[in-house]
């Protein structure tokens, strides 16, 4: 665990680890594995050396003085799925963050970068064929302008399989906050505005002793996207707003020296942008 384990100033940060795979980035149409070659700074980290891309789908908790916050649920078990890898899923993730110090009633809050299917889905569990909260005794932090938009795509059923076991339930349970994109959650942790990926995308700043980090969420996806933040993403909302966003944010991570947790970023997962050219890299 301690490879997995970081501090800012008082704020401990544990990453939980549900999966990781390797293959062609499909939401990058331009990620091929000729480009990725093409980048050989991403070897061995983020991609090998035949182009394969390598992505996470992991959790980040954080253990502030005052609260223990869940940062993205992943994907989770038991789950109905429309792509097929993420269906019926049978990982050890609640045992692993239990075997981490954070069984999950000892967990304050739940927090969501925004509301996609692989960010939401330990939300809840399969008690008795009924979905039921998995974190029983945590207030659920959903962004407001990011759950008016969800809540609109329940037509496309790509959304309602996930809104409907993952999400509703922590609402019907009155577990729900919404908040702003900018909220402040606790001394040490506050929410940024990250548009582009979904219309109320949050990225998450910790501060604590003078120390800095951010969570990523899906403002990126994988460390290529430093070199190329123009590369179009199929999954994002708006295109040029995240290209906007990517671009903005890149030049204020390198210029800040933050720490930067990539969400979709495989181990080490967290390093420092740097700035090449007109572009950037990830150092490790």
């Amino acid at each position: 665990m301690p490879d997995n384990q970081w501090h800012i100033g008082d704020v401990k940060i544990t990453r939980i680890v549900e999966g990781e795979t390797r293959g062609p980035l499909f939401l990058l149409p331009d990620a091929t594995k000729e480009n990725i070659q093409a980048m050989p700074w991403l070897q061995p980290h983020f991609a090998d050396a035949e182009g394969n891309c390598i992505i996470s789908i992991h959790a980040l908790i954080l253990e502030t003085p005052s609260k223990t916050i869940v940062v993205d649920t992943c994907l989770g078990n038991d789950k109905e799925r429309t792509f097929e890898h993420w269906a019926h899923l049978q990982t050890k993730f609640i045992e692993d963050l239990t075997n981490a110090g954070y069984p999950p009633e000892s967990v304050d809050m739940v927090l969501c970068t925004h509301l996609h299917t692989d960010h939401v889905g330990w939300n809840t569990k399969l008690v008795d064929g009924v979905w039921v909260p998995t974190f029983v005794n945590a207030e659920y932090l959903f962004g407001k302008t990011e759950w008016a938009y969800t809540e609109e795509q329940l037509s496309n059923p790509m959304y309602e399989e996930f809104i409907v076991d993952s999400i509703k339930p922590v609402i019907d349970a009155g577990l729900v906050r919404f908040v702003e994109v900018n909220e402040k959650i606790c001394s040490e942790v506050r929410l940024e505005p990250t548009p582009g990926h979904t219309p109320g995308h949050i990225s998450v700043h910790v501060e604590s002793n003078g120390k800095h980090a951010v969570i990523t969420g899906d403002m990126l996806h994988h460390p290529c996207q430093m070199e190329e933040p123009y590369w179009e993403c199929s999954a994002d909302w708006d295109t040029p707003t995240a290209q906007k966003t990517r671009v903005g944010q890149l030049g204020r991570f390198a210029d800040e020296k933050i720490l930067v947790f990539g969400t979709h970023f495989a181990t080490p997962s967290a390093g420092t942008v740097v700035r090449k050219g007109k572009h950037f890299q990830f150092e490790v």
